[in-house]
Protein backbone atom coordinates (compact mmCIF):
# COMPACT_ATOMS: atom_id res chain seq x y z
CA UNK A 1 0.00 0.00 0.00
CA UNK A 2 2.86 2.40 0.67
CA UNK A 3 3.99 1.97 -3.01
CA UNK A 4 0.36 3.83 -3.69
CA UNK A 5 0.82 6.83 -1.70
CA UNK A 6 3.39 8.71 -3.00
CA UNK A 7 2.13 11.83 -5.31
CA UNK A 8 4.47 10.03 -8.41
CA UNK A 9 2.55 6.46 -8.19
CA UNK A 10 -0.56 7.97 -8.02
CA UNK A 11 -0.42 10.40 -10.64
CA UNK A 12 0.91 7.59 -12.86
CA UNK A 13 -1.86 5.54 -12.19
CA UNK A 14 -4.35 8.25 -13.15
CA UNK A 15 -3.01 9.34 -16.09
CA UNK A 16 -2.21 5.44 -17.23
CA UNK A 17 -6.21 4.66 -16.35
CA UNK A 18 -7.25 7.34 -18.29
CA UNK A 19 -5.60 6.64 -22.12
CA UNK A 20 -6.27 3.01 -21.25
CA UNK A 21 -10.07 4.24 -20.60
CA UNK A 22 -9.93 6.25 -23.74
CA UNK A 23 -8.25 3.57 -25.86
CA UNK A 24 -11.14 0.82 -24.85
CA UNK A 25 -14.12 3.41 -25.31
CA UNK A 26 -12.50 3.86 -29.03
CA UNK A 27 -12.07 0.49 -29.57
CA UNK A 28 -15.57 -0.03 -28.37
CA UNK A 29 -16.88 2.84 -29.80
CA UNK A 30 -15.37 1.57 -33.42
CA UNK A 31 -16.20 -2.40 -32.51
CA UNK A 32 -19.94 -1.01 -31.79
CA UNK A 33 -19.72 1.19 -34.85
CA UNK A 34 -18.47 -1.68 -37.96
CA UNK A 35 -21.10 -4.09 -36.22
CA UNK A 36 -24.08 -2.14 -37.02
CA UNK A 37 -22.69 -1.03 -40.43
CA UNK A 38 -22.01 -5.07 -41.14
CA UNK A 39 -25.73 -6.08 -39.37
CA UNK A 40 -27.46 -3.12 -41.11
CA UNK A 41 -25.36 -3.92 -44.89
CA UNK A 42 -26.72 -7.78 -45.01
CA UNK A 43 -30.04 -6.73 -43.45
CA UNK A 44 -30.67 -4.20 -46.29
CA UNK A 45 -29.63 -6.38 -48.68
CA UNK A 46 -31.76 -9.02 -48.08
CA UNK A 47 -35.06 -7.11 -47.45
CA UNK A 48 -34.35 -5.30 -50.56
CA UNK A 49 -33.39 -8.42 -52.40
CA UNK A 50 -36.70 -10.10 -51.30
CA UNK A 51 -39.13 -7.20 -51.96
CA UNK A 52 -37.64 -6.90 -55.47
CA UNK A 53 -38.17 -11.04 -56.13
CA UNK A 54 -42.02 -10.51 -54.34
CA UNK A 55 -42.31 -7.67 -56.87
CA UNK A 56 -41.03 -9.44 -59.72
CA UNK A 57 -42.87 -12.65 -59.21
CA UNK A 58 -45.98 -12.50 -56.92
CA UNK A 59 -47.66 -10.52 -59.55
CA UNK A 60 -49.27 -13.81 -61.13
CA UNK A 61 -50.61 -15.18 -58.18
CA UNK A 62 -54.31 -15.35 -57.86
CA UNK A 63 -56.36 -15.46 -54.64
CA UNK A 64 -56.15 -17.88 -53.02
CA UNK A 65 -53.57 -19.43 -54.45
CA UNK A 66 -53.41 -23.26 -54.45
CA UNK A 67 -50.54 -25.20 -53.24
CA UNK A 68 -48.57 -25.44 -56.95
CA UNK A 69 -49.04 -21.44 -57.00
CA UNK A 70 -47.33 -21.22 -53.84
CA UNK A 71 -44.36 -24.15 -55.00
CA UNK A 72 -43.41 -22.38 -57.82
CA UNK A 73 -44.01 -19.20 -56.47
CA UNK A 74 -41.62 -19.68 -53.77
CA UNK A 75 -39.37 -21.60 -56.21
CA UNK A 76 -39.18 -18.46 -58.61
CA UNK A 77 -37.89 -16.41 -55.54
CA UNK A 78 -34.65 -18.33 -55.88
CA UNK A 79 -34.13 -17.40 -52.38
CA UNK A 80 -34.06 -19.73 -48.80
CA UNK A 81 -37.80 -18.65 -48.70
CA UNK A 82 -41.51 -20.13 -47.58
CA UNK A 83 -44.49 -18.87 -49.33
CA UNK A 84 -47.88 -19.34 -47.05
CA UNK A 85 -51.04 -18.71 -47.25
CA UNK A 86 -53.09 -19.31 -44.90
CA UNK A 87 -52.81 -23.25 -43.69
CA UNK A 88 -51.03 -23.90 -47.08
CA UNK A 89 -47.45 -23.01 -47.17
CA UNK A 90 -45.27 -24.25 -49.89
CA UNK A 91 -43.15 -27.69 -49.90
CA UNK A 92 -39.71 -25.68 -49.95
CA UNK A 93 -38.09 -23.33 -47.86
CA UNK A 94 -36.97 -23.34 -43.90
CA UNK A 95 -39.46 -24.20 -41.52
CA UNK A 96 -42.16 -22.06 -40.36
CA UNK A 97 -41.65 -23.03 -36.47
CA UNK A 98 -38.46 -20.77 -36.52
CA UNK A 99 -40.16 -17.40 -37.23
CA UNK A 100 -41.36 -15.95 -34.17
CA UNK A 101 -45.35 -15.91 -33.52
CA UNK A 102 -44.63 -12.49 -33.15
CA UNK A 103 -43.03 -11.58 -36.40
CA UNK A 104 -45.82 -13.34 -38.36
CA UNK A 105 -48.21 -11.57 -36.48
CA UNK A 106 -46.77 -8.55 -37.38
CA UNK A 107 -46.19 -9.08 -40.93
CA UNK A 108 -50.01 -10.46 -41.20
CA UNK A 109 -51.07 -7.13 -40.01
CA UNK A 110 -48.87 -5.01 -41.51
CA UNK A 111 -48.02 -3.59 -44.91
CA UNK A 112 -44.35 -3.74 -44.52
CA UNK A 113 -41.64 -5.75 -44.31
CA UNK A 114 -40.43 -6.97 -40.86
CA UNK A 115 -37.21 -8.75 -39.98
CA UNK A 116 -35.49 -9.82 -36.69
CA UNK A 117 -32.55 -11.18 -35.51
CA UNK A 118 -31.91 -14.75 -33.40
CA UNK A 119 -29.49 -17.09 -32.39
CA UNK A 120 -30.41 -20.32 -33.34
CA UNK A 121 -27.77 -23.44 -32.49
CA UNK A 122 -25.37 -20.46 -31.76
CA UNK A 123 -25.60 -19.29 -35.24
CA UNK A 124 -26.97 -15.68 -36.33
CA UNK A 125 -29.75 -15.75 -38.51
CA UNK A 126 -31.67 -12.98 -40.27
CA UNK A 127 -35.66 -14.13 -40.79
CA UNK A 128 -37.47 -11.14 -42.97
CA UNK A 129 -41.10 -11.49 -43.35
CA UNK A 130 -43.28 -9.89 -46.20
CA UNK A 131 -46.71 -9.95 -47.25
CA UNK A 132 -47.61 -9.98 -51.16
CA UNK A 133 -49.41 -6.93 -51.89
CA UNK A 134 -52.46 -6.50 -54.45
CA UNK A 135 -53.20 -4.09 -56.23
CA UNK A 136 -56.82 -2.70 -56.30
CA UNK A 137 -58.98 -1.27 -58.86
CA UNK A 138 -58.54 2.04 -57.50
CA UNK A 139 -55.24 1.92 -57.74
CA UNK A 140 -54.67 1.10 -53.72
CA UNK A 141 -52.98 -1.70 -52.54
CA UNK A 142 -53.95 -4.35 -50.50
CA UNK A 143 -52.86 -7.59 -48.51
CA UNK A 144 -53.37 -10.35 -50.66
CA UNK A 145 -53.03 -13.20 -47.77
CA UNK A 146 -50.18 -14.54 -49.12
CA UNK A 147 -47.14 -13.96 -46.90
CA UNK A 148 -43.01 -15.06 -47.36
CA UNK A 149 -40.78 -15.52 -45.13
CA UNK A 150 -36.90 -16.11 -45.56
CA UNK A 151 -33.61 -16.79 -43.66
CA UNK A 152 -30.17 -15.69 -44.11
CA UNK A 153 -27.82 -16.96 -42.41
CA UNK A 154 -25.07 -14.72 -40.41
CA UNK A 155 -22.44 -16.34 -39.69
CA UNK A 156 -20.21 -15.09 -41.98
CA UNK A 157 -20.76 -11.78 -41.27
CA UNK A 158 -20.57 -12.73 -37.52
CA UNK A 159 -17.04 -14.26 -38.27
CA UNK A 160 -15.84 -10.49 -39.61
CA UNK A 161 -17.60 -8.89 -36.59
CA UNK A 162 -15.54 -11.16 -34.03
CA UNK A 163 -12.21 -10.64 -35.65
CA UNK A 164 -13.31 -6.99 -35.81
CA UNK A 165 -13.51 -7.03 -32.07
CA UNK A 166 -10.48 -9.39 -31.39
CA UNK A 167 -8.34 -6.39 -33.64
CA UNK A 168 -10.18 -3.90 -31.22
CA UNK A 169 -8.85 -5.30 -28.17
CA UNK A 170 -5.36 -5.95 -29.32
CA UNK A 171 -5.10 -2.47 -30.57
CA UNK A 172 -6.32 -1.31 -26.73
CA UNK A 173 -3.96 -3.82 -25.05
CA UNK A 174 -1.16 -2.26 -27.33
CA UNK A 175 -2.17 1.08 -25.78
CA UNK A 176 -0.93 0.17 -22.24
CA UNK A 177 2.50 0.67 -22.49
CA UNK A 178 1.43 3.94 -24.92
CA UNK A 179 -0.45 4.64 -21.70
CA UNK A 180 2.43 3.79 -19.15
CA UNK A 181 5.14 6.12 -21.51
CA UNK A 182 3.37 8.97 -21.49
CA UNK A 183 2.25 8.75 -17.80
CA UNK A 184 5.77 8.33 -16.98
CA UNK A 185 6.05 11.65 -18.86
CA UNK A 186 3.27 13.21 -17.58
CA UNK A 187 3.60 12.56 -14.51
CA UNK A 188 7.65 13.60 -14.60
CA UNK A 189 6.62 17.39 -16.25
CA UNK A 190 3.85 17.61 -13.60
CA UNK A 191 5.98 16.13 -10.63
CA UNK A 192 9.60 18.69 -11.42
CA UNK A 193 8.65 21.89 -10.20
CA UNK A 194 7.04 19.94 -7.27
CA UNK A 195 10.19 18.15 -6.11
CA UNK A 196 11.95 21.29 -6.71
CA UNK A 197 9.78 23.46 -4.44
CA UNK A 198 10.16 20.55 -1.60
CA UNK A 199 13.98 20.61 -1.97
CA UNK A 200 13.93 24.23 -1.38
CA UNK A 201 11.75 24.56 0.93
CA UNK A 202 13.35 21.87 3.24
CA UNK A 203 16.42 24.25 2.64
CA UNK A 204 14.58 26.93 3.62
CA UNK A 205 13.69 25.25 6.83
CA UNK A 206 17.50 24.51 7.24
CA UNK A 207 18.17 28.31 7.15
CA UNK A 208 19.17 28.94 3.59
CA UNK A 209 16.50 32.25 3.81
CA UNK A 210 18.76 33.60 -0.15
CA UNK A 211 17.48 30.24 -1.70
CA UNK A 212 14.79 31.07 -4.36
CA UNK A 213 13.46 29.18 -8.12
CA UNK A 214 13.47 30.05 -11.78
CA UNK A 215 9.86 30.71 -12.36
CA UNK A 216 9.33 29.22 -16.00
CA UNK A 217 5.88 29.58 -17.70
CA UNK A 218 2.75 30.86 -16.77
CA UNK A 219 0.72 28.16 -15.19
CA UNK A 220 -0.83 27.56 -12.04
CA UNK A 221 3.11 25.91 -11.01
CA UNK A 222 4.59 28.79 -11.75
CA UNK A 223 2.53 31.21 -10.05
CA UNK A 224 3.26 28.94 -7.11
CA UNK A 225 6.72 29.01 -7.82
CA UNK A 226 5.89 32.79 -7.92
CA UNK A 227 4.65 33.13 -4.16
CA UNK A 228 7.28 30.84 -2.74
CA UNK A 229 9.99 33.46 -4.10
CA UNK A 230 8.13 36.16 -2.74
CA UNK A 231 7.28 34.49 0.80
CA UNK A 232 11.17 33.50 1.04
CA UNK A 233 12.37 37.08 0.06
CA UNK A 234 9.91 38.38 2.78
CA UNK A 235 10.49 35.82 5.47
CA UNK A 236 14.48 36.75 4.27
CA UNK A 237 13.69 40.23 4.68
CA UNK A 238 12.10 39.54 7.98
CA UNK A 239 14.28 37.24 9.70
CA UNK A 240 17.45 40.10 8.85
CA UNK A 241 15.69 42.71 10.38
CA UNK A 242 14.88 40.32 13.48
CA UNK A 243 18.45 39.40 13.73
CA UNK A 244 19.44 42.74 13.44
CA UNK A 245 16.99 44.55 16.38
CA UNK A 246 18.24 41.10 18.61
CA UNK A 247 22.43 41.95 17.58
CA UNK A 248 21.43 45.49 18.67
CA UNK A 249 19.41 44.06 21.72
CA UNK A 250 22.38 42.29 23.19
CA UNK A 251 25.09 44.95 22.26
CA UNK A 252 23.12 46.94 23.88
CA UNK A 253 22.21 44.68 27.13
CA UNK A 254 26.31 43.77 27.06
CA UNK A 255 27.61 46.96 26.78
CA UNK A 256 25.27 48.46 29.47
CA UNK A 257 26.49 45.49 31.96
CA UNK A 258 29.37 46.68 30.94
CA UNK A 259 29.68 50.08 31.91
CA UNK A 260 27.52 49.21 35.20
CA UNK A 261 30.28 47.27 36.79
CA UNK A 262 33.13 49.70 37.38
CA UNK A 263 30.57 52.11 39.33
CA UNK A 264 28.80 49.53 40.62
CA UNK A 265 32.44 48.35 42.08
CA UNK A 266 32.32 51.61 43.91
CA UNK A 267 28.60 51.15 45.09
CA UNK A 268 29.41 47.62 46.97
CA UNK A 269 32.81 49.54 48.42
CA UNK A 270 30.58 52.18 49.82
CA UNK A 271 28.11 49.55 51.08
CA UNK A 272 30.07 47.52 52.57
CA UNK A 273 31.16 50.46 54.87
CA UNK A 274 27.76 51.42 55.06
CA UNK A 275 26.99 47.72 56.62
CA UNK A 276 29.60 48.39 59.09
CA UNK A 277 28.97 51.18 60.02
CA UNK A 278 25.14 50.56 60.13
CA UNK A 279 25.14 50.20 64.03
CA UNK A 280 26.19 53.36 64.79
CA UNK A 281 24.18 55.14 62.86
CA UNK A 282 20.62 56.20 63.53
CA UNK A 283 17.75 54.32 63.28
CA UNK A 284 16.04 55.99 60.22
CA UNK A 285 19.58 56.09 58.32
CA UNK A 286 20.66 52.50 59.21
CA UNK A 287 17.25 51.11 57.86
CA UNK A 288 18.02 53.84 54.24
CA UNK A 289 21.85 52.31 54.46
CA UNK A 290 21.02 48.38 54.39
CA UNK A 291 18.16 49.32 51.85
CA UNK A 292 20.69 50.51 49.68
CA UNK A 293 23.13 47.77 50.68
CA UNK A 294 20.45 45.11 49.71
CA UNK A 295 19.55 46.65 46.16
CA UNK A 296 23.01 47.25 45.27
CA UNK A 297 23.69 43.44 46.03
CA UNK A 298 20.54 42.41 43.16
CA UNK A 299 22.02 45.14 41.24
CA UNK A 300 25.30 43.80 40.97
CA UNK A 301 24.10 40.01 40.62
CA UNK A 302 21.63 40.96 38.36
CA UNK A 303 24.09 42.63 36.16
CA UNK A 304 26.97 39.51 36.59
CA UNK A 305 24.22 37.69 35.25
CA UNK A 306 23.73 39.71 32.15
CA UNK A 307 27.43 39.18 31.29
CA UNK A 308 27.17 35.65 31.98
CA UNK A 309 24.07 35.50 29.59
CA UNK A 310 25.97 37.66 27.17
CA UNK A 311 28.61 35.87 26.82
CA UNK A 312 27.03 32.85 25.70
CA UNK A 313 24.43 34.94 23.18
CA UNK A 314 27.85 36.08 21.64
CA UNK A 315 29.35 32.54 21.74
CA UNK A 316 32.38 33.52 23.86
CA UNK A 317 31.66 31.25 26.77
CA UNK A 318 34.40 29.18 27.37
CA UNK A 319 34.70 25.94 29.88
CA UNK A 320 38.38 25.27 31.18
CA UNK A 321 37.80 21.47 31.70
CA UNK A 322 39.41 19.20 34.54
CA UNK A 323 38.85 15.59 35.96
CA UNK A 324 36.71 16.15 39.56
CA UNK A 325 35.52 14.07 42.28
CA UNK A 326 31.73 15.89 41.38
CA UNK A 327 30.66 14.59 45.34
CA UNK A 328 33.62 16.81 46.51
CA UNK A 329 32.81 19.75 44.27
CA UNK A 330 29.18 19.58 44.65
CA UNK A 331 29.59 19.87 48.36
CA UNK A 332 31.97 22.82 48.11
CA UNK A 333 29.20 24.37 46.40
CA UNK A 334 27.14 23.95 49.03
CA UNK A 335 29.19 24.45 51.88
CA UNK A 336 30.33 27.66 50.47
CA UNK A 337 26.92 29.07 50.86
CA UNK A 338 26.31 27.84 53.77
CA UNK A 339 23.81 24.90 53.15
CA UNK A 340 24.84 21.61 55.20
CA UNK A 341 23.34 18.31 55.76
CA UNK A 342 20.49 19.11 58.48
CA UNK A 343 16.44 19.34 58.45
CA UNK A 344 16.42 21.35 55.52
CA UNK A 345 19.25 19.65 53.39
CA UNK A 346 19.42 16.17 52.57
CA UNK A 347 22.75 14.87 50.39
CA UNK A 348 23.51 11.39 48.98
CA UNK A 349 26.70 11.82 47.25
CA UNK A 350 28.68 8.98 46.69
CA UNK A 351 32.51 9.74 46.43
CA UNK A 352 34.17 8.35 43.19
CA UNK A 353 31.94 9.74 40.86
CA UNK A 354 34.40 11.59 38.33
CA UNK A 355 33.78 13.56 35.12
CA UNK A 356 35.75 15.94 33.31
CA UNK A 357 33.71 19.65 33.98
CA UNK A 358 34.47 23.29 34.45
CA UNK A 359 34.02 23.82 38.06
CA UNK A 360 33.42 27.43 38.57
CA UNK A 361 30.02 26.96 36.09
CA UNK A 362 29.58 23.79 37.97
CA UNK A 363 29.14 25.61 40.71
CA UNK A 364 27.01 27.64 38.77
CA UNK A 365 24.88 25.04 38.31
CA UNK A 366 24.45 23.60 41.80
CA UNK A 367 24.13 27.14 43.23
CA UNK A 368 21.39 27.94 41.04
CA UNK A 369 19.57 24.61 41.15
CA UNK A 370 19.72 24.26 45.13
CA UNK A 371 18.92 27.65 45.46
CA UNK A 372 15.76 27.93 43.18
CA UNK A 373 14.80 24.97 45.69
CA UNK A 374 15.29 26.81 49.06
CA UNK A 375 13.50 30.39 47.28
CA UNK A 376 10.36 28.64 45.53
CA UNK A 377 10.13 25.07 47.25
CA UNK A 378 9.86 23.92 51.01
CA UNK A 379 12.31 21.62 53.08
CA UNK A 380 13.72 19.47 53.19
CA UNK A 381 15.72 19.64 49.66
CA UNK A 382 17.33 16.54 48.65
CA UNK A 383 20.50 16.76 46.82
CA UNK A 384 21.16 13.45 44.92
CA UNK A 385 24.06 12.03 43.12
CA UNK A 386 23.97 9.26 40.47
CA UNK A 387 26.58 7.77 37.86
CA UNK A 388 24.59 6.55 35.10
CA UNK A 389 26.67 4.85 32.30
CA UNK A 390 28.83 7.19 30.29
CA UNK A 391 27.30 10.10 32.50
CA UNK A 392 26.12 11.43 35.68
CA UNK A 393 23.08 12.75 36.41
CA UNK A 394 22.62 15.13 40.17
CA UNK A 395 18.78 15.59 41.34
CA UNK A 396 17.47 18.32 43.37
CA UNK A 397 13.92 17.60 44.87
CA UNK A 398 12.10 19.84 47.41
CA UNK A 399 8.84 19.76 48.83
CA UNK A 400 6.82 23.09 48.06
CA UNK A 401 3.82 23.40 45.84
CA UNK A 402 5.89 22.28 42.70
CA UNK A 403 6.09 24.12 39.33
CA UNK A 404 2.73 26.01 37.75
CA UNK A 405 1.73 23.63 34.97
CA UNK A 406 1.48 26.41 32.97
CA UNK A 407 5.11 28.29 33.87
CA UNK A 408 6.85 24.56 33.29
CA UNK A 409 7.31 24.48 30.00
CA UNK A 410 9.04 28.32 30.54
CA UNK A 411 11.14 27.73 33.24
CA UNK A 412 14.38 27.97 31.91
CA UNK A 413 13.33 30.72 29.75
CA UNK A 414 14.72 34.08 30.79
CA UNK A 415 13.05 35.95 33.46
CA UNK A 416 10.30 33.98 34.19
CA UNK A 417 8.98 34.11 37.58
CA UNK A 418 7.65 30.88 39.36
CA UNK A 419 5.55 33.14 41.60
CA UNK A 420 3.88 35.44 38.99
CA UNK A 421 1.94 37.29 41.99
CA UNK A 422 5.27 38.72 43.43
CA UNK A 423 6.27 41.71 41.14
CA UNK A 424 9.63 41.65 42.46
CA UNK A 425 11.89 38.34 43.55
CA UNK A 426 15.61 37.95 44.87
CA UNK A 427 17.21 36.13 41.86
CA UNK A 428 17.47 38.37 38.67
CA UNK A 429 15.03 35.51 36.46
CA UNK A 430 17.92 34.03 34.54
CA UNK A 431 19.62 32.10 37.17
CA UNK A 432 17.69 28.33 35.52
CA UNK A 433 18.59 29.86 32.21
CA UNK A 434 22.27 30.10 33.01
CA UNK A 435 22.54 26.77 34.48
CA UNK A 436 20.63 25.16 31.31
CA UNK A 437 23.46 27.17 29.19
CA UNK A 438 26.54 26.21 31.36
CA UNK A 439 25.15 22.61 31.07
CA UNK A 440 24.43 22.52 27.52
CA UNK A 441 27.71 24.24 27.44
CA UNK A 442 29.42 20.96 28.99
CA UNK A 443 27.20 18.95 26.42
CA UNK A 444 24.37 17.79 28.49
CA UNK A 445 21.00 19.43 29.67
CA UNK A 446 18.86 20.01 32.47
CA UNK A 447 15.05 19.10 32.95
CA UNK A 448 12.53 20.15 35.40
CA UNK A 449 9.26 18.25 36.22
CA UNK A 450 6.70 18.08 39.28
CA UNK A 451 6.58 14.80 41.60
CA UNK A 452 3.58 15.18 43.15
CA UNK A 453 5.64 16.16 46.32
CA UNK A 454 7.58 19.16 44.88
CA UNK A 455 9.25 20.14 42.27
CA UNK A 456 12.32 18.02 40.89
CA UNK A 457 15.31 19.24 38.49
CA UNK A 458 17.24 16.94 36.59
CA UNK A 459 21.18 18.01 35.28
CA UNK A 460 22.51 15.37 33.36
CA UNK A 461 26.23 15.74 32.51
CA UNK A 462 28.25 13.61 30.36
CA UNK A 463 31.83 12.68 32.05
CA UNK A 464 33.36 13.47 29.07
CA UNK A 465 32.80 16.47 26.96
CA UNK A 466 33.65 16.46 22.81
CA UNK A 467 36.92 18.13 22.13
CA UNK A 468 37.89 18.66 25.47
CA UNK A 469 39.15 21.95 26.75
CA UNK A 470 37.98 24.94 24.73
Amino acid sequence: MRLLSGLRPRLILAFAAMTIIGAAAAAGASYVSARNAILEAVQDAAMNQLKDRVSSYGRPLSTPPTQEQLNDFAGSLRLNAVAVYRNLRSVNGPDLTIFSPELRKTVAEDLHIQFQRLDRDAKPELLVGMPVLAPQPNGAMRASGVEVYSLTSLVQQQQAIDELAKYAWQMAALALPLAAALALLAARQVLRPVRALNTAAAQLGEGRLDVRLPAKGSDELAELVTTFNNTAAELERTVGELKAMEADARRFVADVSHELRTPLAAMNAVTDVLDEDAEALPPDTAVAARLVSGETRRLTRLVQDLVEISRFDAGRAELVLDEWDLATAIRDSLDARGWRDGEDLVTDLPEGVLARVDRRRLDLIVANLVGNAFRHGEAPVEVRLRADGDGVTLEVDDHGPGIDPEVLPHVFDRFTKADTARARSEGSGLGLAIALENARLHGGDITAANTGRGARFVLRLPRRTEGGAR
